[in-house]
């Protein structure tokens, strides 16, 4: 499967200090997945090797003003356990992107993320369109939340949708492995990120 860089784009979803570093609110509950998967160390090997060639990198993050009144008052399933930690506050340390991935010249902030679904309630779909990109590399957090979420609806919108299956994690190893035995191959072309640079061309 040949991928053409200039119509491809990586789109890294939530690699902020919340989830990927010590001390994070959401650290200590994707710690094991991601040692599991080496997602950080891959996913940086994939966007140095990608950008190299090409390949438009995005990032995603999620942030909300203190007292996140951009979303309901009240909040159920994994906003629940976002606004009850007190995660992702803009301009705080746990919503900056991590330092191994900072934002380079070229690379694209996609913003407004509240959500899942990173198509929701961003100018990401617009941003693709207007860029002519037709391939997405998807990786971050959690793998069968905000990137399977993404995932469904870059599939529906007619995408060419690949899951970076080594730059993924979730807060159980279980979640994790059935997201990607059973709904990724559904919705998705998985690579893992060194199959991925292997076939930029």
């Amino acid at each position: 499967m040949a991928i053409d860089p200039k119509t491809t784009a990586i789109v890294l979803i939530e690699y902020q200090n919340d989830f990927t570093s010590e001390g994070g609110v959401l650290h200590e509950a994707v710690k094991g997945v991601m040692e599991t998967t080496g997602m950080l160390g891959n996913t940086r090997k994939a966007v140095e090797t990608a950008r190299a060639a090409g390949v438009t990198i995005m990032h995603a993050p999620i942030t909300f003003h203190p007292g996140y009144y951009e979303i309901t008052s009240h909040p159920y399933g994994i906003l629940k356990g976002v606004v009850d930690g007190n995660a992702f506050v803009k301009g705080g340390w746990g919503a900056e992107i991590i330092d191994e991935l900072v934002p380079q010249p070229g690379d694209i902030v996609i913003e407004g993320k509240r959500g899942l679904d990173t198509f929701a309630s961003t100018n990401l779909d617009f941003i693709l369109r207007s860029k002519g990109i037709t391939t997405i590399a998807l990786g971050g957090f959690l793998t069968n939340c905000c990137v399977e979420s993404t995932m469904r609806t870059g599939y529906e919108h007619g995408f060419q949708v690949i899951t970076l299956s080594d730059c993924v994690a979730a807060t159980s190893q279980e979640e994790h492995d059935n997201a990607l035995r059973y709904d990724y191959p559904m919705f998705s072309t998985p690579m893992t990120a060194a199959e991925f640079t292997a076939e930029l061309t």
